[in-house]
């Protein structure tokens, strides 16, 4: 512990006593041992005050307490403000009273920028967090905010910022980043005049205006989705809207344009996106008017007949209606190379990992003892991470990842599937194998290894895909196979027990065209990616049970 840097962690509240309990134990129960935690006191009313003061008496050299003169509402900026001139650590972490810290979050992103000296601050995508009511229908409704960005890589100055004007969505939360102490004062803290909205993304650009930020791949938050947080509120309000134009967001644009003139940045880049998102806010009239035009220059392109003919047959028969030849509306879809040729990464979450993530979310009573996974441990930690609180239980016993060649910094083992060369026998409790075995020419050899190294009883979760394109350039080198459930369920015969094993399909005639176009999962309604079709197989499913006898 002595030879670890010190993190501080920055907690403003304000009547948060249904969730500041679950936001403390967060960060007590840490992998990481040298923290402090510094409670900012934002004037409230409720029981979150008592709370936070019974954490400072039990833990007096690890958590503060600090308030504003009188006790007074100052807002979240001037709160976090208070919290960084009162923080000793070399690092400062931010986490809303709401959200919560997965167990290494600080362990592995203090990793990160100790070993890269000019980074400025790491961030990683944080989970949208529906699942904490416990209601099952909410567990469908997690969601990862997109990165929008290539991951695992440093960002120098200022092409975050210009991304993160072209694309709101994928800005990082709060809860996501770690930066470094002297980088928040030689930036200025929070700005004190923007205090409810967008006060996270004054900070932000500020700091991917001056340093190199990683982008890191891996998910070790939870922004807590609830209706009385500070954005639901004002969405209610009318205040705010992350997809139309709203004051909130002028406000913020405004004031980029003043800092990045004071700053006297340069860069085209930054500029034309900057002018492109405050153009609807400068010029509302002709915004209006060039939508108006683009409107009637899509109806222009048809044939008035036609489109009559389409809506009354929408009209009267949905999706049973099948327009004659030559009257199909291909519309944006006309084009012979697809929108993303990564999976759909840069527009939002890909639709394969829709069903993917959906599937290890129904069998996340499976992801216990030990459990291996391949390339990292994200799914693991996501899936098989317990419950924080005061009732914390942590289904994990021992988290291994798999990768077939050395150079990977989570790689706790060194092997090939196809072989099963340093891979122990009889092991793991759970095996989490998804999109991996296309990439494998020894299929048969790679379904052996697997079985042989679940314990008995053991459990391997996997999924393949059926309907895909290959990927980009990196991925058509090792792209060996796609699957049918017949296939996959001839294949895993050969190992596993034909009744031990479930297999389900995925997707449909509009999810895998979308999919093979790169469209995203927002892109798509709920009821189309449900819709199941099993003549169009996107994703294929395996729960695979290894028997507690030979």
């Amino acid at each position: 512990m002595n030879n670890q840097p010190l993190v501080s962690i920055i907690t403003p509240f304000l009547n948060t006593e249904k969730f500041i309990q679950e936001a403390i134990e967060s960060v007590i129960i840490q992998s990481y041992e040298n923290w402090e935690l510094l409670l900012i006191d934002d004037g409230s009313t409720d029981r979150s005050t008592a709370i936070a003061q019974e954490y400072v008496s039990l833990y007096p050299k690890k958590v503060y307490y600090f308030e504003h003169d009188g006790h007074q509402n100052c807002g979240k900026s001037t709160s976090r403000n208070l919290g960084v001139s009162k923080a000793k650590g070399k690092y400062i972490a931010f986490l809303d009273a709401d959200d919560i810290f997965l167990p290494q979050k600080l362990e592995h992103q203090v990793a990160i920028l100790e070993s890269q000296p000019e980074t400025g601050m790491v961030y990683g995508p944080t989970q949208h967090w529906y699942s904490w009511t416990g209601k099952p229908e909410d567990y469908q409704r997690d969601s990862m905010r997109p990165l929008g960005v290539e991951p695992n890589t440093l960002f120098h100055p200022p092409s975050l910022l210009t991304e993160f004007l072209k694309t709101g969505e994928i800005v990082p939360c709060t809860c996501g980043v770690l930066v470094r102490r002297e980088v928040m004062e030689a930036v200025g803290g929070f700005d004190d005049s923007i205090q409810y909205m967008f006060e996270d993304q004054v900070l932000l650009a500020k700091i991917c205006l001056h340093v190199p930020v990683f982008v890191d791949s891996s998910c070790w938050d939870r922004y807590r989705q609830h209706s009385e947080s500070s954005c639901s509120k004002a969405m209610q309000k009318g205040e705010y809207h992350p997809s139309k134009p709203n004051r909130a967001h002028q406000i913020y644009l405004n004031w980029v344009q003043q800092y990045i003139t004071t700053q006297q940045v340069k860069d085209a880049e930054l500029w034309k996106a900057l002018h492109k998102a405050i153009f609807p806010y400068r010029y509302p009239f002709l915004y209006f008017l060039l939508r108006m035009k683009n409107k009637l220059k899509q109806i222009g392109h048809k044939r008035l007949p036609g489109l009559v003919h389409r809506f009354v047959g929408t009209q009267l028969q949905g999706d049973k209606y099948i327009p004659p030849t030559g009257a199909v509306d291909f519309g944006s879809l006309r084009r012979v190379i697809p929108m993303s040729q990564n999976f759909g990464y840069e527009r939002g979450q890909p639709v394969d990992r829709y069903y993917i993530e959906n599937f290890l979310a129904r069998c996340q009573d499976d992801i216990r003892g030990r459990v291996l996974e391949v390339g990292d441990d994200g799914y693991t930690r996501r899936f098989g991470g317990g419950v924080c609180g005061k009732d914390f239980v942590q289904r994990i016993t021992q988290s291994d990842v798999l990768h077939v060649t050395k150079g990977n910094p989570k790689a706790t083992i060194i092997g090939d599937l196809a072989s099963g060369d340093n891979i122990p026998s009889d092991s793991f409790d759970c095996f989490i194998l998804t999109h991996t075995i296309q990439l494998i020419y020894d299929v048969r050899a790679t379904l052996k290894t697997v079985y042989r190294i679940l314990k008995p009883g053991g459990v391997a979760l996997v999924t393949v895909p059926g309907i895909s394109h290959i990927g980009d350039h990196q991925w058509s080198h090792y792209w060996c196979w796609s699957f049918t459930a017949l296939s996959i369920q001839r294949l895993f015969e050969e190992s596993f027990p034909s009744e031990n094993l479930q297999i389900e399909t995925h997707g449909n005639v509009l999810v895998a065209a979308a999919f093979l176009y790169g469209l995203a999962t927002e892109e798509l309604r709920q009821e189309e990616l449900d819709y199941h079709d099993p003549n169009y197989q996107v994703t294929i499913t395996i729960r695979a049970v290894k028997p507690q006898t030979p």
